[in-house]
């Protein structure tokens, strides 16, 4: 019976951990990075080259999900191809139509659980710990992040290599459905008590006994300007479908223009 070795699955999952995106393009996306993943395990599973050959040719299918959640995938293939160099009714086909279907869902909750809300909360610790100019912040960061983001692919990788095709309901029954959008909803608290942590807008428009503007915000509700940038921001981004780059670019626009209109004071700290 064919075993991939503690070995080859290590090289493996370091392919994958450093170069799921080699030679990333609109066209391929992960599909380099799967194939350099993939590698040693057929290497070891078939002995002759046209049987490597043929074991990386399911591969070259386009992939694409979220990299750190997607492991599972890498992980579990790798245990699918064991299963057919041992002679089992699995076929490239097979491992090509569990890829596929599982891509997607993983994408979905990769990018709730790790962007929309892991990310954010160890910035909000990060910029916490960066007052008055302290280094604490980054290093904080880079060295949690680093950690966290490497020994949580790891084992993803080796509970898909051990779950193999079983895996394929848990990720994509109904709970899994379920699973996503309870990320997805605190995923979405995280990001609100971010902004209205870290995000403070003010205006100092003012009419000398008449009116000052953000006293009147502020006593109908508070940081409303805030509120509105971040709202605003979110409709550029998901209804216009415009990048953050250029979202960055209209914000300086805004504050630009409305410091040359005495919207906004120069002099504030926001």
């Amino acid at each position: 019976m064919k075993k991939v070795s503690k070995k080859a699955l290590n090289k493996s999952f370091l392919s994958w951990f450093y170069g799921n995106l080699t030679c990333f393009s609109q066209e391929h996306m992960q599909t380099f990075g799967y194939l350099c993943a993939m590698l040693p395990v057929v290497e070891e599973l078939y002995d002759t080259k046209e049987e490597q050959k043929d074991a990386m040719q399911t591969y070259t299918a386009f992939f694409n999900t979220e990299p750190q959640i997607g492991t599972l995938v890498v992980g579990m293939t790798a245990g699918l191809e064991e299963a057919k160099a041992n002679g089992e009714a699995i076929d490239g086909e097979t491992i090509n139509g569990i890829r596929a279907g599982l891509m997607g869902p993983l994408a979905g909750i990769g990018d709730s659980l790790i962007v929309g809300t892991l990310i954010p909360i160890l910035l909000g610790i990060a910029l916490g710990l960066s007052g008055n100019g302290s280094p604490l912040g980054a290093i904080f960061y880079i060295i949690v992040w680093n950690l966290l983001m490497f020994f949580g692919m790891k084992f993803a990788y080796f509970k898909g290599y051990e779950m193999g095709g079983k895996a394929v309901e848990l990720l994509v029954g109904e709970q899994a459905q379920a699973l996503r959008e309870s990320i997805i909803m605190i995923g979405t608290m995280v990001i609100g008590a971010v902004a209205a942590s870290w995000i403070n807008i003010e205006t100092s428009f003012e009419i000398p006994g008449i009116i000052e503007l953000q006293s009147t915000f502020d006593s109908i509700y508070p940081k409303l300007l805030s509120g509105v940038t971040v709202i605003f921001c979110w409709w550029l981004m998901t209804k216009k479908k415009i990048s953050p780059t250029v979202v960055m670019g209209i914000l300086v626009v805004i504050a630009f223009v409305g410091v040359l209109l005495g919207f906004f004071d120069p002099n504030l700290s926001y």
